[in-house]
């Protein structure tokens, strides 16, 4: 199975691309997976909060791709590490060949994005950063695949 996360905009913090990077280099020992960046909009403060969503939406559809959608939206399923990493092995033994999990921009993700998406995952009732958020996941992900593999970096 390959994996995909898709960011949209930058991180622009100094130290959480480097954060990122070092899980995401760790996940590479597990599975085949890449980063896409969708671009910030140019002139987003003059677009309203919807038509941000809308545009942002039509380059997450083209970056997405063929394969199985998975948003990181606050309204989503939430799981335990376990759970997750139980949800993330039975995708593994399916016939998914792709799985993207996609972070949306500042206010989420359009309609047209939740219609095409095949489900939600939440990391918290809590709301984060759409900056932190790739921080969270991309641990998490790389959690999971160590709960799969009964490697020591799990502890309950």
């Amino acid at each position: 199975m390959k994996i995909a996360l898709l960011f949209t905009g930058k991180t622009d913090k100094g130290y959480l691309p480097a954060a990122i990077e070092m899980y995401v280099e760790r996940i590479a020992r597990y599975a085949a997976v890449r980063v896409k960046i969708i671009p910030e909009l140019k002139n987003a403060g003059s677009l309203s909060e919807r038509e941000q969503k809308r545009r942002e939406g039509e380059l997450i559809l083209q970056a997405a791709g063929e394969g199985e959608l998975l948003l990181l939206d606050e309204r989503g399923k939430e799981f335990s590490s376990e759970e997750f990493a139980a949800f993330l092995s039975k995708k593994m033994q399916s016939s998914a060949k792709l799985v993207t999990f996609a972070s949306g921009g500042a206010y989420g993700f359009s309609d047209e994005v939740y219609r095409r998406a095949d489900g939600k995952i939440s990391l918290s009732r809590m709301t984060f950063s759409h900056q932190m958020v790739r921080l969270f996941f991309a641990e998490q992900l790389y959690r999971a695949f160590t709960i799969i593999n009964g490697e020591p970096y799990h502890h309950k």
